[in-house]
């Protein structure tokens, strides 16, 4: 255990329930895989959007679009990278196929894609490009290739089931090929999305040519949808479900299970722009605001969950200009969460307490389980210590990975995290207390 004394602040720790942590013997909740602990600790990446349907001011794309229309000149993978970086994502999820069947990188298996564009002199391959950046700039790469294809009756939803049966056999072929393709020629894919799930097997090809990568959705799903693109996880936060539910391949935060028998945490997909994941012209209207960003922050970083923020790239290939300062407007925003720390201290048991040698002005908390134990507590109060009475300041029932408690501006001279209801011995890794100016 330990303790951490800031200015002149005493921190004392008071715990119940002494064993430590390789010593506990209750019943214990389902545990996440290291990568799925490597994983929460990203905390936040960034979604690209970029397909014919940004020619066409679209969702979704029409086929409308002759591919010597589609040559983004400008296109700068390092930039997208250094936007990123700028919101401290850590990894970039490409969609590199959406459901119109358009692939981004150099395929053998659709005349629909970028070779056939003038885009390099049909040289280009985009999944290359952003390869190499990511690695430039030490991001990890993951991919989304669509399921399903619109050009083959695979539509939206469809996880990649034809309309037509008789043309099931030869997509699949195409798809393997596809998925086998990204997975190969572009170094270690850190996740793969299969938006919708996947009804395809392709299990052999993820176990041999992505066997570390975390899988978004389908029968090898480790991560799951919450059900919603706002940006905000469900409360409580169960990051587990049932097993059978997990195999469905389309679990979502409504199968969110405190007593699941498998971890399958929550990543929270959502836009930039209101509800647009494809960049069009006149849209910066929809540019969400530092406060509302802030406001899924708390709601997806802040309950546990990674931030899957999107990025859409105009005609031109680049991130517009004023997606590019809203970026760094909230990457900006979200350290002055923890600029003025007053204290921080960890523990095993029931009870973990700091005390102040003067009243101290809070009004953030910050807990951290530590979910290599999984996730054990089921209920809480945070209490301050006011002219020598403890005081509740708010309670809640999930925490594990990271949970950020907010209220209003108090004076104390303690804090003190109270567990009133558990599944096993608490392990908690960080009990941190923050005053966060106001604007």
């Amino acid at each position: 255990m330990k303790n951490t004394v800031i200015g002149s602040i005493v921190a004392v720790m008071f715990i119940l329930n002494l064993a430590p942590p390789q010593a506990l013997t209750l019943t214990k909740p389902a545990q996440p895989t290291a990568g799925q602990i490597a994983w929460h600790e990203m905390e936040i990446e960034m979604f690209i959007h970029f397909a014919p349907n940004t020619w066409q001011n679209r969702e979704y794309d029409d086929h409308s679009t002759p591919l010597d229309q589609i040559n983004p000149l400008q296109l700068d993978t390092d930039q997208w990278c250094e936007v990123a970086q700028s919101f401290g994502a850590r990894q970039i999820i490409f969609v590199a196929k959406h459901v119109g069947g358009f692939c981004m990188w150099q395929t053998d298996t659709t005349d629909y894609s970028i070779k056939n564009t003038p885009y390099k002199r049909g040289q280009g391959d985009i999944m290359e490009e952003l390869s190499k950046s990511c690695k430039k700039y030490g991001l990890k790469l993951g991919v989304y290739v669509y399921p399903g294809d619109a050009q083959w009756g695979a539509e939206i939803g469809s996880g990649g089931r034809t309309k037509d049966p008789a043309r099931q056999e030869a997509y699949n072929k195409i798809l393997r090929t596809q998925l086998t393709e990204v997975l190969t020629k572009y170094g270690e894919i850190s996740e793969v999305w299969f938006d919708g799930s996947c009804v395809i097997d392709v299990s052999d090809i993820l176990r041999q040519h992505a066997p570390r990568a975390m899988v978004f959705q389908g029968p090898q799903a480790t991560l799951r949808w919450p059900g919603s693109e706002s940006g905000m996880a469900p409360v409580p936060t169960w990051q587990t479900v049932k097993k059978q539910d997990a195999l469905t391949g389309v679990s979502t935060g409504k199968h969110s299970d405190p007593d699941g028998d498998m971890w399958l945490p929550m990543e929270m997909d959502t836009t930039l722009l209101d509800h647009r994941w494809f960049w069009g012209p006149d849209r910066d209207g929809m540019l969400k605001s530092v406060d509302q960003l802030m406001d899924i922050y708390y709601g997806s970083v802040g309950r546990g969950c990674v931030l899957l923020l999107n990025a859409s790239p105009d005609t031109t290939g680049r991130i517009p200009a004023s997606h590019v300062a809203r970026y760094r407007e909230f990457g900006e925003a979200i350290p002055r969460i923890t600029q003025n720390k007053k204290g921080e201290t960890s523990g095993t048991g029931e009870l973990v307490e700091l005390r102040f040698d003067q009243a101290t002005p809070i009004n953030h908390v910050i807990t951290m389980e530590d979910i290599q134990y999984g996730q054990r507590v089921r209920a809480y109060r945070i209490e301050g210590l006011i002219h020598g009475v403890w005081k509740t300041l708010t309670q809640g029932m999930s925490i594990g990975y990271k949970k950020i408690d907010v209220f209003d501006t108090v004076q104390v001279e303690g804090v003190r995290l109270r567990v009133t209801e558990a599944a096993d011995t608490c392990v908690i890794q960080n009990f941190a207390v923050y005053e966060v100016p106001s604007k």
